[in-house]
Formats: structure tokens, sequence, C-alpha cells
């Protein structure tokens, strides 16, 4: 039996704050090439795409969840997995050949969630119409190194595409507390993968260990310092403000204060 883990579907505060800027209707969409994985493995799927306006930028989020019976061998659930994510970024592809004429800065995501139950139709309805509903989840990564070793695709294409398990997913949205935040992280994630893909090393272990990352980064606090110098450069401000000095150097001397700031 895969790792798994009961949880409950519940929506938190940046949840709630990414709803407000949801600017386009939420689309069920059908990923193409899964029709061999239902019919294998008795399994069933649900996708959307969801379109974000945020205050940085636009969020393209594609929420997939798999379907299968508890009695579904690992081997084969690691076959599905490999299919789903093969059949997500092939739909990605196509909807980025047919949105190229967009200027806007853009984040894309996939949160990928596989869920066990006994009764798959069961499972459906009551995680559709019930958010409270505790639902069997495989507790999954998608490591850096795992689309270097595991599962081999052209980054070429789909480098723009950051892939979060629903679990790491859900860390992030408890570790950052708004919009901007979400969305700077996302920008430092793809940077991280644009380094691996150039070097060929992986420089992030597990999505949820980078918020982490993120969080004890000059990132976090860069546009701060940036305001703060442009205040000083237009006579605005005499000197640097106290705090970001004292947070530059706790970041630079990995200080237990640094925990504070955040």
């Amino acid at each position: 039996m895969p790792n798994s883990t009961t949880a409950i579907s519940d929506l938190g505060y940046l949840d709630n704050e990414l709803a407000c800027y949801l600017h386009t209707d939420v689309l069920e969409i059908v990923l193409p090439n899964m029709q061999a994985m239902k019919d294998n493995y008795d399994a069933e799927y649900d996708a959307r795409h969801y379109g974000y306006q945020l205050p940085l930028g636009n969020l393209r989020l594609l929420e997939l969840v798999v379907y299968l019976p508890d009695s579904v061998a690992s081997a084969d659930v690691e076959t599905i997995r490999k299919t789903a994510i093969k059949s997500a970024l092939a739909w990605q592809k196509i909807y980025l050949s047919n949105h190229k004429d967009s200027h806007t800065l853009t984040a894309q995501v996939l949160v990928f969630d596989i869920q066990f139950k006994s009764d798959i139709n069961d499972n459906r309805l009551n995680n559709k119409n019930t958010q409270n509903d505790r639902v069997k989840r495989m507790k999954h990564s998608f490591t850096a190194r795992y689309f270097m070793e595991d599962l081999i695709v052209d980054m070429s294409d789909v480098q723009q595409l950051q892939i979060f398990s629903w679990h790491d997913w859900q860390a992030v949205l408890e570790a950052l507390h708004t919009p901007c935040e979400l969305w700077r992280f996302l920008q430092y994630c793809l940077k991280q993968l644009q380094h691996n893909d150039i070097s060929h090393l992986p420089n992030i272990d597990v999505e949820a260990l980078s918020v982490t990352r993120f969080l004890n980064s000059s990132a976090l606090f860069a546009p701060a310092i940036a305001v703060d110098n442009a205040l000083i450069k237009y006579g605005l401000q005499n000197e640097p403000n106290s705090a970001l000095i004292a947070i530059t150097l706790a970041q630079k001397t990995n200080s237990a204060t640094t925990q504070m700031y955040q």
C-alpha cells in the first residue's frame, strides 16, 4: 500500500485570499491520453483550471485529482502518477500554444492529488459536495531529482510548470500569508528549477522544504529593501530602515532571530 494519510479537505486563509483574485470561470478539463489509465486500473480523475489575477502577476493553477481503488498495487501507483503528469504536461503545452499573445507575467502550477477510497464514485461525490469530508490521500512529493532521473521530460517545453503534491501545496499555503508572498515564492522556485536545468544538479530536494529556504532567504524581504533604497535615493528618507538592516544581518549570519522577523 502506498504511503497515505487521512486528511480533511479544508480551506486555509491564503486559499480564501486567492478566491478574491479569481478572474475567470473555473474550467473542468479533459486531459489527453488518460483513457488507458482509467480502463487498466479502474481509476477516475477530475481536472480543473483556475485563473487568478494576483497583484504581481497571473497564476494559472491546474488542479488534478486521481481517484484509485484501495486495492491498487504500489508499482501501479507510480505508473499512474507518471501517466497523469505527462497528460497534464501535454495539456499545458497546448494551453500555452493557444495563449502566446498574453504578455502578462504568469506562473503555471499543477497541484496533483491522489486519493484512495473503496467506492470511487462515492469519494468523488463527497469530495465535490463536502469540504470537510475525510479522505485518504497518498502522501508524496515531487523533487527536482525526480524529474531528472525518474520522469524524463523535455524541460525546455514545460519549464514554466511547477508541480506540487496536495500535501506540499497545503504546506506552501500554510507557510505563506499573502498572494504577493506566494507569487514571490513561485518565482523563487522557478529560478531554482532553471538552475537545475542548466547545471543538471538538483538544488531543491523537497518542495515543502523550499518554503523554509525561501522564508530564510533575502528574496522574502527584497521588495521592502528596494523600496527603502528608493526612498533614500529620492530624498524621502534620510537613512536605511534599521529593521531591514537587522533582518539582512540576521540572514547573513544565520541568526536564530531570523525566524522572529518572518
